[in-house]
C-alpha cells in the first residue's frame, strides 16, 4: 500500500496542503488566527459558537497550527484505517468513507492535542480588541473636561491590558468629568463614549 494509491487520495492531499500551510507559516505570509473572546475574568463567553471553539480546541493556538495538527492526523489515522481494512478483508475501504473515518477520529486527537500545545507556544498572538469591548470598563479622563456636547480623552484598558484613548462625555447632561476622574464606560455612539463618574468629586473651596 502507497500513499499515491486512489483510495489514499485524500490522506495525500491532506499531506501536501499540510506542507503548503508549513511553508507559509514559515514566512511568514499567512496569519490566520481565532480570538476566542474572554471576560476581564478571563472566563469565556458561553455562547455556542465559542463552546464548539473551545470543544474543538481552537482559540488555545493559531487556527493555522490546529489545520497543521489536524491534517497530520487525519492522514496518520486514514492511512492507518485503510491499511487495517486491506489487512482484515484483502481490500480498502472507499475513499470517501475511510476520509470521513479518518475525520472522526482526527478531530477530538486534534482538540486533545491543541489544549497543551497552546500552553507552550510563544504566546504572541494580537491582543487588537473590538473598541465596543471597552464599554463597562472604567477609565480615567486624562485632560480636560467632559461635558455635555463637549468630549474630553479618556484612558481605558482592554481586557488584554492594552491601553486605548477615547473620547467621553458625560452619560447624565447635567454632569461634567474632569481630569483625573475615574468614570465607568457605560455606552458608545460610534466612536463617542458615554461614561458615568465612579464616585463624588470633592469640590474646592472657593
Amino acid at each position: 500500500m502507497t500513499l499515491l494509491e486512489p483510495y489514499n487520495a485524500p490522506f495525500a492531499a491532506a499531506l501536501v496542503l499540510m506542507l503548503a500551510l508549513l511553508v507559509i507559516q514559515l514566512f511568514g505570509v499567512l496569519d490566520i488566527d481565532i480570538d476566542v473572546d474572554a471576560d476581564g475574568d478571563g472566563a469565556l463567553h458561553a455562547g455556542p459558537v465559542d463552546g464548539l471553539l473551545t470543544l474543538l480546541g481552537l482559540g488555545r493556538v493559531p487556527l493555522a497550527i490546529w489545520l497543521v495538527v489536524f491534517l497530520l492526523l487525519f492522514a496518520g489515522v486514514g492511512v492507518g484505517i485503510q491499511q487495517l481494512a486491506e489487512s482484515f478483508t484483502g481490500a480498502p475501504l472507499d475513499r470517501v468513507l475511510a476520509a470521513v473515518l479518518a475525520a472522526g477520529g482526527a478531530i477530538p486527537a486534534t482538540s486533545a492535542i491543541a489544549r497543551p500545545l497552546g500552553r507552550i507556544l510563544p504566546q504572541d498572538e494580537t491582543t487588537a480588541v473590538d473598541v465596543g469591548t471597552l464599554v463597562g470598563r472604567r477609565a480615567t479622563i486624562t485632560d480636560g473636561i467632559a461635558r455635555s456636547g463637549s468630549p474630553a480623552r479618556a484612558r481605558v484598558q482592554d481586557i488584554h491590558g492594552q491601553a486605548h484613548h477615547v473620547m467621553v462625555e458625560p452619560h447624565e447632561q447635567s454632569s461634567e468629568l474632569h481630569a483625573g476622574d475615574e468614570v465607568l464606560l457605560v455606552r458608545r455612539e460610534g466612536n463617542q463614549f458615554f461614561a458615568t463618574a465612579l464616585a463624588e468629586r470633592s469640590l474646592s473651596p472657593n
